[in-house]
C-alpha cells in the first residue's frame, strides 16, 4: 500500500500550510503482532493447552482400566490437600530455607564480582555458570558422595560435635547427614545458587560507583552506604533472584528423592508418584494446581510487600 501526497492549499488567514497527517500503512501496523505470533503460539501449544488439559484431568473420576471421565468432581482438591498438606508445608519450608541461604551466600559473591573482581570478573562468572554444564541429576548425586557417612565432611562435623547440635535441632539424625532435612536443603541450595547470583550481579553491576563516592564524601560509613544506597538499588535483583530460586525449589523432587528419605518427601515427589506409579491422574493434577496456586499467591504477596509491583 502506498500513500500519495496531494498538495494542500495554504490557510487563508495565516498564509501557511496546515500540518499534514501521515497515516501508517496497515501492513506496517501489523508487523509487531506478526513478530509476537511465534511466542503466542508457543505459549498456547506448550502452556495454555496443557494447563487446560490438566484442569480437566483434575475433575475426572474413574480408573486406568475403566477410563477417566469428566464428572466435575472438585472434591479431589480438598481430599488431596487434606491428605498431603504435610508435604506442602515441608516443600515451602525447604524452599524458603534454601532461598534464604542462597541469598546469604550469593549476595556477597555477586557484590564481589560487580565491584571488586576487576580483571578476574569474567573468570568468576564462568565459575558460577560452570555447574550448568553438568546434568542436574549428576550434580545432585555428587552430594551423596560429599555427605557420605564415611566421608571427610561428616568426619569433620562429628569431630567438631556439630552433628550433636544439628541432631538436637532435628535437622540431622545421629552422626549422619544423608537422608535428613539438612542434606535436602544443602542440595537445593547448591543447585539453585546460580539462579540467585546472576540476577543479583546484574542488578549490582548497574549501580553507578559514583553513588558510593558521593556517600563517602558525605561521611557515610561503608555499612551505612550499603544499607542506604547499595541494597535498596539492588532490590530488583534480590526479588528476581529469590523468585527464580524459590519457585523451582518448591516444586523440586530430585533432591528429596536422592538425598532424603521417606520422611523428607516434598510435594513434587508426591505428584511424581501419583502420575507415574499410582497412576492416579486426577489427584496428581489437583496437587499440581494447588501447588501452582499457592506459589502464585505467595509470589504476588511477596512482590507487593517488597515494593516492586512493576515486576508483577
Amino acid at each position: 500500500m502506498t500513500l500519495t501526497e496531494t498538495p494542500v492549499p495554504p490557510d487563508r488567514q495565516t498564509g501557511s500550510a496546515p500540518l499534514k497527517v501521515h497515516r501508517t500503512p496497515a501492513r506496517k501496523r501489523l508487523v509487531p503482532y506478526w513478530l509476537l505470533l511465534p511466542g503466542i503460539l508457543w505459549l498456547l501449544v506448550f502452556f495454555a493447552a496443557p494447563l487446560v488439559y490438566q484442569a480437566s484431568t483434575s475433575i475426572q473420576t474413574g480408573s486406568l482400566e475403566e477410563g477417566f471421565k469428566v464428572t466435575w468432581h472438585f472434591a479431589t482438591y480438598w481430599d488431596a490437600l487434606g491428605e498431603y498438606w504435610p508435604q506442602f508445608v515441608r516443600s515451602v519450608g525447604y524452599a524458603g530455607i534454601a532461598t534464604a541461604l542462597c541469598l546469604l551466600l550469593g549476595y556477597p559473591l555477586a557484590y564481589l564480582i560487580a565491584f571488586k573482581a576487576g580483571r578476574w570478573r569474567n573468570l568468576v562468572m564462568i565459575l558460577v555458570i560452570a555447574p550448568f554444564f553438568t546434568s542436574f541429576l549428576i550434580r545432585t548425586l555428587a552430594w551423596k558422595t560429599i555427605l557420605a557417612d564415611a566421608g571427610p565432611v561428616v568426619g569433620v562435623l562429628n569431630s567438631l560435635h556439630v552433628l550433636d547440635v544439628t541432631s538436637w535441632l532435628g535437622i540431622t539424625e545421629g552422626h549422619r547427614v544423608l537422608a535428613t532435612p539438612l542434606a535436602v536443603v544443602c542440595g537445593l541450595t547448591y543447585n539453585f545458587l546460580p539462579f540467585m547470583i546472576l540476577p543479583l550481579y546484574t542488578s549490582l553491576e548497574r549501580i553507578d560507583p559514583r553513588l558510593h563516592e558521593a556517600a563517602g564524601d558525605l561521611y557515610a560509613r561503608p555499612a551505612t552506604t550499603f544499607r542506604r544506597v547499595t541494597f535498596p538499588l539492588s532490590m530488583p535483583g534480590v526479588v528476581a533472584g529469590t523468585l527464580l530460586t524459590f519457585i523451582p525449589a518448591a516444586g523440586d523432587y530430585i533432591n528429596a528423592e536422592l538425598l532424603g528419605s521417606t520422611d523428607q518427601k516434598m510435594i513434587g515427589n508426591v505428584i511424581q508418584s501419583q502420575f507415574l506409579r499410582v497412576l492416579d491422574y486426577p489427584t496428581a493434577a489437583a496437587l499440581s494446581f494447588i501447588l501452582m496456586a499457592a506459589i502464585l499467591a505467595m509470589v504476588t504477596i511477596y512482590i507487593r510487600k517488597s515494593g516492586t509491583e512493576d515486576l508483577v
